[in-house]
């Protein structure tokens, strides 16, 4: 019985904090859909989070089924002259709409309202993380610890671009540095490329380039990320260290900076595997968002917060990824449409989204293999 509890307790200690994150994160991606659906007109006949059987749900009078469904991997917006929940059109069931039926379809609105309705999704993600890093801000201030070099390792890529003790770090490549952290975070996605670095060296300005050296890290939780390193320790004088507080824009402005960053930092990595310089084994599935979500989770509901944001910024960006089935796909279909005068042909689209179904099954199996291999190691 002991074990038995035990174990209980380990999966909901994983399992709750995964499904409130993922949630959040879909709930307010279908949400941007469906307020832009209906401010264009369309009649919306279920909004789902999860996919399969539904397991509780209600119809508002617009005729609206919202629902939570049993598997709780996504969700989706089912608008009128949908044939199924990934938006596939059902040209079938549009020809035979009466008209008042059909002024309320998806596939009867111009193209620019459509294209709209798609983006709405991920700009809805976007917007979430930025409030939640706002919230966070505004709330709990952020400990920022200034850029000065304390301690520089031998053998390290500080060593050998000449950094010393007492290195105030300006810019790197041009973007001003304010923080240790943003030290960190650039270097971190920067392993193996030259970087330029301004210096502040006693009241003297000095340039160096610097390449930071790949290496493993094991993070707290044991999870362990191939990342950029200086070799340098940050400084630990009181005058170094400060708290710094928000007003409410203010908190709006950087919680707009993290969101941009966690864009930035993705694409970045996505951007890597193609061109070779990244390695695709990072890439997770559900079973590792669940497992960071649970180890998050230990850290308070603050960090939970934050890894939700996170989260609805990096699925934001996948779904404008140009690949049939994700709105990126459908956004591409529209502007093929808006440059021919009129649709890709029926069969054009089929094939597109047969092309896109087996990118997503490829990607799916992929990252959930990855996570496999991520925790037999552990």
């Amino acid at each position: 019985m002991e074990l038995i509890g035990s174990l209980f307790g380990s999966v909901a200690g994983y399992a709750l904090p995964f499904l409130f994150v993922l949630t959040v994160v879909v709930f307010f991606h279908e949400l941007g859909h469906f307020l832009v659906g209906r401010w264009c007109g369309v009649r919306v006949n279920a909004f789902s989070v999860g996919f399969g059987p539904e397991l509780i749900g209600r119809t508002d009078r617009h005729g609206t089924r919202w629902k939570l469904s049993v598997i709780p991997l996504g969700g989706y917006v089912k608008f009128a002259g949908d044939e199924n929940e990934a938006s596939v059109p059902d040209q079938e069931a549009l020809r035979q709409m009466s008209a008042d039926e059909r002024a309320g379809a998806f596939q009867t609105k111009s193209v620019a309202r459509r294209a709209a309705i798609v983006a709405a999704g991920p700009i809805a993600n976007f917007i979430l993380a930025i409030v939640i890093f706002a919230v966070l801000f505004a709330l709990m201030g952020r400990p920022e610890i200034s850029p000065r070099v304390d301690q520089v390792q031998p053998d390290s890529a500080a060593a050998e671009a000449g950094l010393q003790a007492g290195d105030l770090v300006l810019a790197i490549d041009g973007s001003s540095i304010g923080t240790f952290a943003e030290l960190q975070r650039t270097i971190s996605v920067s392993a193996d490329i030259p970087l330029r670095m301004e210096l502040d060296r006693g009241g003297e300005r000095v340039e160096v380039t610097i390449t930071p050296k790949r290496r493993e890290i094991t993070d707290p939780f044991g999870n362990v990320q191939s990342v950029g390193l200086l070799g340098v320790s940050r400084s630990a004088k009181p005058e170094d260290v400060i708290t710094r507080r928000f007003g409410p824009v203010e908190a709006v402005v950087e919680g707009s900076k993290e969101t941009w960053f966690v864009v930035t930092r993705t694409a970045g990595y996505l951007g890597g595997i193609l061109t070779g310089r990244e390695s695709a084994d990072q890439l997770g599935g559900p079973i590792r968002v669940a497992q960071i979500s649970g180890q998050v989770a230990t850290l308070g509901f603050g960090a939970l917060l934050n890894l939700t944001a996170v989260l609805s910024v990096s699925i934001g960006l996948l779904n404008l990824l140009p690949i049939p089935m994700l709105d990126g796909g459908h956004l591409l279909f529209y502007a093929a449409e808006a440059l021919r005068g009129k649709p890709l042909s029926e069969r054009a689209q089929e094939y597109g989204f047969r092309i896109g179904i087996g990118i997503v099954l490829f990607l799916m199996v992929f990252a959930t293999w990855n996570d496999v291999l991520h925790l037999s190691s552990l």
